[in-house]
């Protein structure tokens, strides 16, 4: 439970656990709410927000007139009565938010001199503006065997009827009117937020956001369609001008994923060919790809799983271990057509008796690869939302690819591999592969526990890049737009905050790659935005990179941007707009990195904060670090004194509402001008309360018809106090916002913690929690550190229940390590952090390094049986060459199923590996892994795997 304060607002948000039904906890919230109200002062309403998240802010545009002819109030009136109902009754949006412009009010400026003069309490102008703006009806009246309703109108409708409010009477029965002590006049409501456009001046802004569970790009497009129609309703002059739209990001997720799905496809079935040299058996793999791609679009479509980076990703890594069961029976039967001679009587018993000897193993293997991805499932919060449709789609097409293999593959061989194979040796790929592999299986096999000792040296210094890696939850992703969140410190003006907002967009709009800007300084209308006037959110869009300099990067940009910006007590901070706002919801933190100090006095925790900041910024990649100050407000404090109060006759109510209406303006009633609503304010001139003197002068009436100054009855001083008061699980919190210049969070947290665990001594019941991207790393590394063991053992069953064997689930998983290394080597040349993106690789890798070892063993084994019977017939002792002849012939067979596997996978992740577009960042670290693992792959299989396999036959088999 999180809670913010600030002036005029305070929002508490209560965050759930992931697969909570939301209307589920919004009633329950709505329960405690309503005990929680009898404990609030009675001016305090609070209120549910929408069924949506700070994440639902899909679409984001701005009101402007170039003409001139309207002005910030008539846009603000045009957005809050018009185009804010009409997009509100779009398909998928929660709400319209409202940033900026000028809220009309109907100010009363009452002259404390005339009210002296006629001896007019304040209390009287607050009831007579009530009293003169209502209506009321008087039931029915029947004329003329009609039914007439009777109605008095009486509400406000301009100034007109504002200032011909009569307050009492003279003497000689003249009415005294409003008018006669006041200043009737239109002006602009306190404000505590600004929009900006493009450094040219203030506009209106307006905020689309959308339901929790819709779906965003539907949305979107309704929004413009209704944007398109709404057009022809604007006033002249006025236009919409869009400063975010996330369907862009969206469709260019989407057609990149596409695209590389397509280039990976074509890739898988032209190495298939190639290897295979043999058309129609090529065939089989390129029809069933297709095939178990579609099963698992279908499956999407049935969950409600859509088309994303993520879950298109998912697709992407399994395409090249999919076609790896094909190959692999394919291969088998071109075998057995090799030696035997196919007729049409016995085409589909060589079929059935090829598909039997390695189709169970397949299918138990591509069944690992499958439940490899359950500790994807496990992961909550962000990181589950984000991966969890990757490891769905994924967990789709290898079981369908499993299904497959058993179902249709079999059926498409006999269908298809038909007409003259071409035996592997005059095959010039297989060909050239046994000359190159057979003199180094030879090596192996003479001494196969030196091959064994490289291999176990190549794994123990695997150690060293490891070390050498980061950490990050995961890669920046570039989202094509860029937001600008820098931190000031508080009490800043809104005439200052103006001033900023305008200064910092007109310094970005001179960046030749910027398109458009669109500044927020302050709050937007809505609950999902806790935002103090102190908070500048800058939307930045770029042109199409087309149109960039050469050489330029979103990251060079980002650096140019930052460079230009050097504004005195304001400290930068760049972040990707929806990563952000998933790290606001989740966390509050708005950087990579944030620390959280708790405790009972907010001066401490200032404090506190302060010397962390101090600190860090001692290290050397620290790029920005500001701590809240959290107690610096600025406060004008009026201290009553009650006896003082107490001998004028006058309560501590009688003072606050002078203090209430005259100096900060009280708002007294509403005009009701159609469907429109404006506040009536009632406050003294700024000329009589603009400083501490004349606060101190403010006339306070008595019951007794006297007149007598504020200070008369109490002390007026400033005083600083909290600016923000935020608190988290009940205590009070200050925020410290690390923004740092590389990308190793988890080694610049363990620094930052050495350093402050030296410098800084907390005093008693107060405590740090570190937070941002480090929060969900640690909460992904407990989760994996506790699945990871239950999804190995599962592993292990499914192994022994193919194999039967617990020494050979041993080789299976004791060689895999030698698989990882080349994962791990490439990760650390490419210069990639540890990350969730990182570990979804090796977790995908890991599973088919296993189904190529579980192939691999049951090559050798069958190669093994056939020598032994062989042995057998000759009536004869087995011997070392017995073993080693058959490890050869083993090995030689799976030589090409095995190169053509690796190469598959290699090949189609390549596109991802080497291509750019938008989800590129995480997709690159999801298949690092792979294509440096599945080269170690290659290895393991061809030479590690045979060699333990070698040593463990001779202790069993040769006495």
């Amino acid at each position: 439970v999180r809670g913010y304060s600030f002036f005029g607002d305070s929002y508490v948000y209560v965050i759930f656990e992931d697969g909570t039904d939301l209307y589920w906890a919004r009633s329950r919230v709505l329960e405690y709410l309503s005990q929680a109200t009898s404990y609030l002062p009675s001016q305090a309403k609070p209120r549910l927000g929408p069924d949506a998240t700070g994440v639902g802010w899909v679409y984001e545009y701005a009101l402007r007139d170039k003409t001139g002819q309207h002005d910030l109030s008539q846009l603000r009136s045009l957005q809050d009565w018009f185009l804010k109902f009409e997009l509100q009754t779009v398909p998928g949006v929660s709400e319209v938010a409202t940033i900026g412009g000028m809220v009309k009010q109907y100010q009363v400026v009452v002259n404390p001199n005339s009210l002296r003069a006629h001896n007019i309490p304040l209390s009287v102008i607050k009831n007579a503006i009530q009293q003169g703006n209502q209506e009321t009806g008087g039931s029915v009246i029947e004329m003329a065997e009609a039914e007439y309703m009777v109605r008095s109108t009486g509400y406000i409708n301009d100034m007109d009827d504002l200032k011909n409010i009569p307050l009492m009477l003279t003497d000689n029965g003249t009415p005294i009117l409003l008018s006669d002590v006041a200043d009737i006049r239109l002006g602009p409501q306190m404000r505590r937020g600004i929009a900006e456009l493009d450094g040219e001046g203030e506009v209106v802004g307006g905020v689309i956001i959308m339901r929790s569970g819709e779906n965003a790009l539907k949305t979107i497009e309704a929004v413009k369609a209704k944007l398109e129609v709404l057009k022809a309703s604007l006033p002249d002059g006025v236009e919409i001008v869009t400063t975010y739209d996330r369907s862009s990001l969206i469709n260019r997720a989407v057609t990149t994923l596409s695209e590389k799905l397509i280039e990976e496809f074509i890739v898988v079935a032209l190495i298939c060919a190639l290897f295979l040299f043999h058309f129609r058996s090529s065939l089989v793999i390129i029809l069933s790809l297709p095939v178990g791609i579609l099963i698992a679009f279908i499956v999407m479509q049935r969950m409600g799983i859509n088309a994303n980076i993520m879950s298109l990703g998912g697709i992407a890594i399994a395409i090249g271990a999919m076609v790896d069961a094909s190959i692999v029976m394919i291969e088998n039967l071109h075998k057995h057509m090799e030696k035997t001679e196919v007729t049409d009587e016995n085409r589909w018993s060589i079929i059935a008796k090829a598909s039997c000897e390695v189709g169970p193993a397949l299918f138990f293997s591509l069944m690992i690869i499958t439940l490899s991805f359950l500790p994807i499932f496990t992961l909550q919060s962000q990181e589950g939302r984000l991966f969890t449709p990757l490891a769905y789609t994924k967990t789709f097409a290898m079981a369908a690819a499993a299904f497959l293999s058993i179902t249709l593959v079999p059926v498409l061989m006999g269908y298809f591999v038909r007409g003259k194979i071409v035996s592997e040796h005059n095959n010039p790929i297989n060909r050239w592969l046994i000359k190159l592999y057979q003199p180094i299986m030879n090596r192996v096999i003479k001494s196969p526990k030196k091959t064994i000792g490289i291999s176990a040296f190549i794994v123990v210094i695997g150690f060293f890049p490891i070390t050498q890696l980061g950490s990050e939850f995961m890669p920046d992703l570039d989202e094509g737009d860029l937001l600008y969140m820098p931190s000031t410190f508080p009490s800043v003006s809104i005439g200052k905050a103006q001033e900023l907002i305008q200064q910092t967009d007109k310094i970005i709009m001179t960046v030749p790659e910027v398109k458009r800007v669109f500044g927020k300084i302050g709050r937007a209308d809505s609950a999902t935005d806790p935002a103090p006037l102190t908070m500048v959110e800058t939307t930045i869009q770029f042109k199409p990179k087309s149109e960039w300099r050469e050489g330029m990067t979103m990251l060079k940009i980002r650096d140019e941007l930052d460079a230009r910006l050097k504004i005195p007590g304001v400290s930068n901070i760049w972040v990707m707009p929806i990563k952000n706002r998933i790290d606001m919801l989740a966390t509050g933190i708005k950087t990579p990195v944030g620390i959280k100090v708790a405790g009972a006095d907010l001066n401490t925790i200032e404090a506190i904060g302060r010397q962390i900041e101090n600190t860090l910024n001692k290290m050397p990649d620290t790029a920005s670090v500001y701590s809240e100050r959290v107690a610096s407000g600025r406060y004008v404090t009026i201290d009553i004194d009650r006896l003082a109060a107490a001998r004028f006759g006058l309560n501590i109510r009688d003072i606050q509402d002078v203090v209430s209406t005259a100096i900060g303006g009280m708002q007294v009633g509403t005009t009701v001008e159609g469907l429109e609503r404006y506040p009536i304010n009632i406050r003294y001139p700024r000329d009589v309360r603009d400083s501490l003197q004349k606060i101190k002068e403010l006339p306070i009436v008595t019951p007794m018809g006297a007149h007598i100054p504020l200070s008369e009855v109490a002390a007026i001083n400033i005083e600083s106090g909290p600016g923000m008061i935020k608190t988290e699980n009940s205590r009070l919190n200050g925020w410290i916002y690390v923004d740092i210049k590389s990308s190793d969070i988890g080694s610049y947290v363990d620094e930052a913690k050495m350093r402050i665990a030296d410098e800084i001594q907390l005093p008693a019941g107060y405590s740090i929690n570190w937070s941002g991207q480090y929060e969900y790393m640690q909460r992904v590394v407990e989760k994996l550190t506790t699945v990871l063991p239950a999804t190995i053992a599962v592993i292990i069953i499914l192994l022994f229940l193919n194999f039967r064997n617990f020494t050979e689930v041993a080789i299976i998983l004791g060689t895999l390590p030698m698989s990882l290394i080349g994962g791990i080597w490439l990760l650390y040349l490419l210069d990639y952090n540890l990350s969730v993106a990182v570990a979804v690789g090796f977790i995908a890798l890991a599973g088919v390094a296993i189904e190529i070892g579980v192939v691999m063993l049951v090559y050798l084994n069958q190669a093994l049986q056939e020598q032994l019977e062989e042995v057998r017939n000759e009536q004869r002792e087995v011997t070392i060459k017995d073993i080693k002849s058959a490890v050869v012939a083993g090995s030689l067979k799976r030589i090409r199923p095995i190169v053509m596997t690796v190469t598959a996978v290699i090949a189609g992740l390549l596109p991802i590996m080497f291509g750019g577009g938008t989800g590129s960042e995480v997709m690159r670290r999801i298949a690092a892994p792979m294509v440096g693992g599945m080269t170690s792959t290659l290895i393991f299989s061809l030479l590690i795997l045979p060699a333990v396999f070698l040593i463990w036959k001779q202790k069993t088999l040769c006495k």
